[in-house]
């Protein structure tokens, strides 16, 4: 369900602060992303640096591996203000399509005599 939205969600998280591909993981689930597995994290990554969304360099840690940190360039900081101005209408549409719902799934009142 999440799939179609997974690069909005990076680059958000990206903005909040640069990171690597593990940290971007456990986060996604911080947001509340779930079933999203890391491979479809990582290819979307890639896909957001060949459309220079983002930029990344590795990174050594002192008695860790080399990691990958991704960062937000300034097409991507555009991209996602466009995309959450987006996002802000499809909560609007939702949030109305909830509201109707509970309207036609409460249990209806027994009908009383006319």
């Amino acid at each position: 369900m999440y799939s179609s939205l997974l690069q909005v969600f990076l680059l958000l998280l990206i903005c909040e602060r640069p990171a690597h591909g593990y940290d971007l993981v456990q986060r996604l689930t911080g947001l509340g992303v779930t079933g999203i597995e890391r491979g479809q994290v990582y290819r979307c990554l890639r896909a957001l640096e060949q459309q220079e969304l983002v930029v990344s360099a590795w990174l050594t840690a002192p008695g860790g591996p080399a990691r990958r940190q991704y960062e937000l360039t300034a097409a991507g900081q555009d991209d996602l203000r466009q995309s959450m101005s987006e996002m802000s209408r499809l909560g609007r549409v939702v949030s109305s399509c909830l509201t109707r719902w509970a309207s036609v799934a409460a249990p209806s009142r027994a009908p009383g005599p006319p």
